[in-house]
This record gives structure tokens, C-alpha cells and sequence, in this order.
């Protein structure tokens, strides 16, 4: 009998400790799941970075090695796709690395953009004044007055009316900047005139356009890379992850994490807007698809339909030479990026490159 109820208590004993422990404070819980809808922003100075499989997403495996190889035969040297800010695809070819820096080219100049942003909301510029209010008079070989009618907002719209048909575009030198339009009256990829933004910047700020860049952009949201000059052109240069972090603080409408970078939402909304009636399919210097009609670099022309019909509606760009690409697009969640050689045409920015790689795109995410 005794042997029975020394039995039970210490049955009863260690049920009592189990529970007993199971309620105390130091139990150790299960980690909340990670909600991978939620935005995902990388940590600075630091190579993490979450990922999530095309699997996982839903996306079609099968379509996946037909993308890489052709990146990978149209010259492609990185490729990246976020989905809310995570990375799905993440791949580099034709002997480049994770670690090499490329140029943005014309990619570049949405970073001008938004730091021209970042200097009007500090009260350093203001886009609707004249150019001459930072580069000084006499910036350009042309009277007074038509002087007078350029604002720094003609320069971040190519409405600048300064004559393109010049020997060198890129050209920034006094007599290569003469008068053709009236400012605000026609579209033209007038390479110099947006170079001249870097000047404008500068004048504003009172400091070098490089280091106000690197404080109020780069390295807030940990970039690397720098602006590297050649002749009278300005080109960023850094990793593909770098680009991504851009496009994920556009993504974000200015906002990396909880850090507010660009709160002048009104200028935000204008950058990747229509910003006048003479080409729909341009921002602050940012390429827009969903529009009715387009105008493209190096022509007069306007031409119907959407810059990149196989593209979603809603998709911002930065594109450069040689097919470097930046693609934000909202609806998606996505950021998009390539950087490598031109896919065989040479154009300035936009190319049929564009539809080609969208079609492949589509085939992986729906």
C-alpha cells in the first residue's frame, strides 16, 4: 500500500513541476511568422538581406532558367526582382559579380531628381525659379530674357528649349547652349540641360552636388557607389543592390523603413507624374508607361500607345544606355533592375529591349 501511494505522489509531483514550469517566465514562445507581404527594408552597412523563393510566391519555376538565359545572352551583367522589398531573383553574368560596380547611365538621372526634392523640401531650391537664381547669369548663349524664362523645372521636364541640334548633346559649355523653342513649348532629351542640374544643386545648397547626394540620399539608405565624370557627363556607378535600394525608397514614396527622406509629397507625386502636356510618358526626369503616347531620346517624333505595353500601367523607370533599367512598380510591390551591355540596340533609354524582357517577366510572375 505504501509502495501505491509513494506511486502517486510522485506522479502528482512531476505533473505539478510540468505544469508548473510550462507557466513560468521562462518558457521559451514559438517566433511570430515573418509576413512576407509586409514591406522589407535591408539593413545599412550590411550585406543581409531577406529573400523568398519564386516558389513560395506563387510564380512559375518552369519559366525561370528561360529568363536567365536570355539575360544572360542579351548581354545582361546583374538582375535583380524584389517583392515587397525582398529578394526573389538575384543573379549575375557574363563573368560580373555581386560586388562590381556598373553604370546607370541615363538610369542615374532619377537620382538627381529626387535629390533636386530633397534640396527644394529643405527651402535650398525651388524648381519654379529661374536657372539663373543658381547657376548665375550669363550661363547661356542666349538674351536675357529668354534667360529669364527657364526655371529649373524646364531642366528636370528636357523643356528647357535650348537648341538640340548641336554637335555634342552633352555639351555644357556656353556656346553649345543656344536658343531654339520657347521654354515649355516642346520635349527633347537634351542631355546637357539635365547635366546642368548638377550645377543647379550645387548652387542651391552651396556645396558639391557629390557630397549633399551622399548625406541626404546614399548613405541614408545604404548605397555605395559614386558619380565618376567623363568629359561633360556625370554617371553613378555602383552594385545592382544599390539600385535596388533605390527603387525599394521609391517604392516606399520617399520613405526608407521609418526614416523619412523625401516628405514633399507634393514633389514626389509630380517626379513620377506626367509633367507636362508634350510628352505624357516623363516625370521629373522618371519614364512612365500607361500613357497614350510617348516621345523618345535622339527624335522629334511622338508615337502612340504605352512606352512598354507588356509592362503593368503603373511602372516608374530609370533607363539608361545600353539597357540599364530601373523599373518600380507600386501596384506589384516589385522593384526591378538590369544592368550590363546594350541587348543590341544602342539608344539612350528606352528600347524594344524593354517589351522583350517584360514578356519573359510575365511569363515567371503570373
Amino acid at each position: 500500500m505504501k509502495s501505491i501511494i509513494t506511486l502517486f505522489v510522485l506522479v502528482f509531483l512531476s505533473i505539478t513541476i510540468s505544469c508548473s514550469d510550462e507557466t513560468s517566465g521562462n518558457i521559451i514562445t514559438e517566433p511570430t511568422p515573418i509576413d512576407s507581404s509586409a514591406l522589407y527594408f535591408p539593413p545599412i552597412n550590411s550585406s543581409n538581406w531577406e529573400t523568398i523563393s519564386v516558389v513560395d510566391l506563387g510564380w512559375n519555376p518552369n519559366e525561370e532558367q528561360l529568363l536567365y538565359d536570355f539575360l544572360e545572352a542579351k548581354g545582361t551583367k546583374a538582375f535583380i526582382i524584389l517583392k515587397n522589398g525582398r529578394i526573389v531573383i538575384e543573379q549575375y553574368f557574363n563573368g560580373t559579380t555581386a560586388t562590381d560596380n556598373n553604370p546607370w547611365f541615363s538610369a542615374g538621372k532619377t537620382l538627381t531628381a529626387f535629390t533636386a526634392g530633397i534640396a527644394q523640401q529643405e527651402d535650398f531650391l525651388d524648381i519654379n525659379k529661374t536657372s539663373s537664381t543658381y547657376l548665375g547669369s550669363g550661363w547661356a548663349d542666349i538674351t536675357t530674357d529668354q534667360e529669364n524664362a527657364i526655371t529649373v523645372r524646364n531642366h528636370l521636364t528636357m523643356t528647357t528649349g535650348l537648341d538640340y541640334n548641336v554637335t555634342n548633346l552633352n555639351c555644357t559649355d556656353i556656346d553649345c547652349l543656344t536658343y531654339l523653342n520657347e521654354s515649355g513649348s516642346f520635349w527633347y532629351y537634351h542631355n546637357a540641360s539635365y547635366t546642368l542640374m548638377t550645377d543647379i544643386i550645387s548652387g542651391a545648397v552651396n556645396q558639391p552636388f557629390e557630397n549633399y547626394f551622399d548625406l541626404k540620399l546614399k548613405n541614408k539608405i545604404g548605397m555605395q557607389g559614386s558619380w565618376v565624370s567623363f568629359g561633360y557627363l556625370n554617371i553613378y556607378y555602383s552594385t545592382a543592390r544599390s539600385m535596388a535600394r533605390f527603387g525599394l525608397l521609391n517604392l516606399n514614396k520617399g520613405t526608407w523603413e521609418k526614416e523619412d527622406i523625401l516628405t514633399d509629397q507634393i514633389y514626389f507625386n509630380d517626379m513620377i507624374n506626367t509633367s507636362q502636356d508634350l510628352n505624357l510618358s516623363y516625370g521629373y526626369l522618371w519614364w512612365l508607361n500607361g500613357k497614350n503616347s510617348f516621345r523618345a531620346p535622339s527624335l522629334e517624333t511622338e508615337f502612340a500607345g504605352e512606352l512598354i505595353p507588356n509592362a503593368p500601367d503603373d511602372l516608374i523607370a530609370g533607363l539608361g544606355a545600353n539597357d540599364q533599367k530601373l523599373y518600380v512598380v507600386p501596384s506589384q510591390n516589385l522593384v526591378i533592375v538590369r544592368m550590363g551591355d546594350d541587348s543590341g540596340e544602342t539608344l539612350l533609354g528606352p528600347s524594344s529591349f524593354d517589351n522583350e524582357l517584360w514578356e519573359k517577366i510575365n511569363l515567371l510572375i503570373n
